[in-house]
């Protein structure tokens, strides 16, 4: 096994077309979100190269750039590595998502439609599905999804911009816990969707709030469990 002990198949295509060193970066980045590549672990340039089916310039290039917006680290006369986040760095990252999704739900309560309260119900029927079925990643997509969802109906182009600045991060922070929370996560979600259908939007915002509350503490919590 080379040493950036990447899973089978965890590998995504490089689609084309687009920059080379774009198409590099996203899928270092994938790799990194949904943890294929571990924090802590070292990135070696060639084997990544070889991975992806490119020569080592994009690669390096990439990882320039995941260094310099913090995904990697590059240590002098070491390499590359994953960050490792701290909890500190976890903390403020699931704070001000908590702040942005809350205001969200209130919004989305303010503002959606059947069709949009359709959308979430479906995106949690998928999502209980994925938990049965013990489906990690799926259920960490689905997550994804129906946060995004919520920020759409919310109708707010700017709080959409900023949420989609640290949904790669929550995606991260969401994956080590996604067993964890498990079934009471969507659980919460059902309860939300209740309150945005009603068009409450106090106990919308409540809601999302609690609920964003129990991932940054399950997040805090996973190395006691």
């Amino acid at each position: 096994m080379l040493s950036t002990g990447l899973p089978h198949g965890a590998v995504p295509r490089l689609e084309r077309p687009g920059p080379l060193r774009d198409r590099v970066y996203e899928a270092l980045l994938e790799l990194i979100t949904t943890r294929a590549l571990q924090p802590g672990q070292h990135l070696v340039e060639s084997e990544l190269a070889g991975h992806l089916g490119v020569s080592r310039q994009p690669v390096r290039e990439a990882l320039q750039r995941l260094n310099t917006e913090g995904w990697v680290d590059l240590r002098p006369a070491q390499g590359a590595f994953v960050h490792e986040p701290t909890e500190e760095e976890a903390d403020q990252l699931l704070t001000v998502r908590t702040l942005l999704e809350a205001e969200a739900a209130r919004l989305a309560a303010s503002n959606a439609d059947s069709e949009g309260v359709r959308a979430l119900e479906e995106i949690l029927a998928e999502g209980l599905k994925a938990v049965e079925a013990d489906d990690v990643d799926a259920a960490v997509a689905l997550n994804a999804r129906f946060h995004a969802k919520v920020m759409e109906l919310a109708g707010n182009t700017v709080l959409a911009e900023l949420a989609a600045q640290v949904d790669r991060r929550v995606r991260w922070y969401y994956t080590p816990v996604a067993r964890q929370r498990g079934e009471q996560s969507w659980i919460e979600h059902r309860e939300l969707i209740a309150a945005i259908a009603a068009r409450d939007e106090q106990s919308a915002t409540r809601l999302m709030r609690e609920h964003t509350e129990h991932t940054r503490r399950s997040y805090h919590a996973r190395e006691d469990s």
